[in-house]
């Protein structure tokens, strides 16, 4: 499926004032797997490298050894002459909540200002003159409150979706997602059922500042009870919203504020993505990339460059980050024995941390290399735009990563 990069566009070139020299990375400190050590290393803008090391995880169980997908032929078709229809990433998530609300009549949306205004990035466009005020309700600048009052009405039956304006705000309504949202099925003993859809924008923008610029999805991949998905296509952002809002489990859906105008051409008939399905991006024999989100388009980015250098990259978007779909992670893992973690979220306790720690366990003895994550730096967002883009993963060090996971 062809992705059109609009307006602001989602994969940011790398700035002309960046210098990055792929031969100042060592990984000279790397053992091997007999060693029983495993390394994670981030690597900077400027080339330089950290990296820790944490013991092995327990010996890999056998993993169903189905073959994975086959290379995708290239398309030659232009998106014009595709059946379907065009939607930019906010318009499919729209199309996807407008479809459910069509559907069920138990399915509302409430958050700061998503009625009449049509939400803060106009995912909610229209709802409200379509369904009312009461099936779309604008709500006070009070997460704690309309969170918890969304996970209430999940209790007496209804399926709420609560739009963060940034998902950085829902900080404030953290007890509520935790303690309630995450609890009550159990807690309950299964007497309750929480369908209740959390989501809005997230990730580094375009000088945004550090409030605004939060990525929060290590934040609530330790809550149990919570299931955790990040769309990155107009695409999966329509399928991933309507498996979320049928779910019988909370889910929180992450969008990332620079995809909003991706424009792809999605199927006219009605699909519903899988929650706990990986999306293989890019089938290849050489290494496995996992990313999501906007990582995504800097991964397929940086997969051009190491085509022409001639390795053949498998790039995987995990799409859920809890569960972790292990079944197709594992028999890339089997085919091409190294990995490669891109991500954008922060280095210390992230999603590669988590990923890291999943594939060392499961799949330690397929490795030839030890794991590789990139992520972002450890430090709040900045706004001067270009120490903001030294913060995040860029093509070039994707590309001298493989390369030296490659030698």
């Amino acid at each position: 499926m062809a992705v059109v990069f609009q307006a602001t566009g989602a994969a940011t070139a790398l700035s002309s004032t960046i210098i990055f020299d792929s031969k100042r990375i060592q990984f000279s400190h790397l053992r091997s797997l007999s060693g029983r050590k495993t390394i994670c290393c981030a690597v900077k803008s400027d080339g330089r490298l950290y990296s820790g090391s944490s013991p092995r995880g327990r010996k890999a169980e056998p993993l169903i050894a189905n073959a994975v997908a086959t290379k995708a032929e290239s398309s030659t078709a232009s998106a014009a002459s595709k059946p379907g229809h065009e939607l930019l990433l906010y318009e499919a998530l729209r199309e996807g909540l407008e479809e459910e609300m069509e559907r069920d009549a138990t399915v509302c949306v409430m958050g700061e200002d998503v009625g009449h205004y049509g939400g803060s990035y106009k995912v909610t466009r229209g709802l409200a003159d379509k369904y009312g005020d009461l099936r779309v309700l604008d709500t006070p600048i009070a997460e704690n409150s309309f969170t918890g009052m969304a996970i209430g009405a999940a209790m007496t039956g209804l399926r709420p979706i609560v739009e963060g304006m940034n998902m950085g705000f829902l900080l404030l309504a953290f007890n509520q997602i935790s303690n309630n949202c995450g609890m009550l099925h159990y807690t309950s003993g299964g007497q309750f059922k929480i369908p209740v859809v959390i989501r809005g924008p997230g990730g580094v923008g375009r000088q945004l500042g550090a409030e605004h610029s939060q990525r929060l999805e290590s934040y609530f991949q330790s809550i149990p009870g919570i299931q955790l998905v990040a769309c990155s296509t107009p695409y999966n952002a329509k399928g991933l919203m309507k498996a979320a809002i049928r779910s019988e489990n909370p889910v929180i859906l992450f969008e990332h504020v620079l995809l909003y105008n991706l424009k792809e051409r999605i199927p006219d008939e009605e699909y519903v993505c899988n929650l706990e399905e990986a999306e293989m991006v890019r089938p290849g024999e050489h290494v496995t990339i996992l990313t999501y989100s906007r990582m995504r388009y800097h991964v397929m980015q940086a997969a051009k460059t190491l085509v022409n250098k001639g390795y053949d990259p498998e790039v995987i978007d995990i799409r859920s980050l809890k569960p972790f779909d292990l079944y197709t992670i594992g028999n890339s893992v089997k085919k091409t024995h190294r990995v490669l973690i891109v991500e954008e979220c922060m280095r210390t306790g992230g999603i590669g941390a988590s990923l890291t720690a999943a594939i060392n366990e499961n799949f330690n003895d397929y490795l030839d290399a030890p794991i590789v994550c990139l992520s972002s730096q450890d430090v709040p967002t900045p706004y001067a735009g270009t120490l903001e883009e030294w913060t995040v993963v860029q093509p070039p060090q994707i590309v001298a990563a493989v390369e030296q996971l490659c030698r």
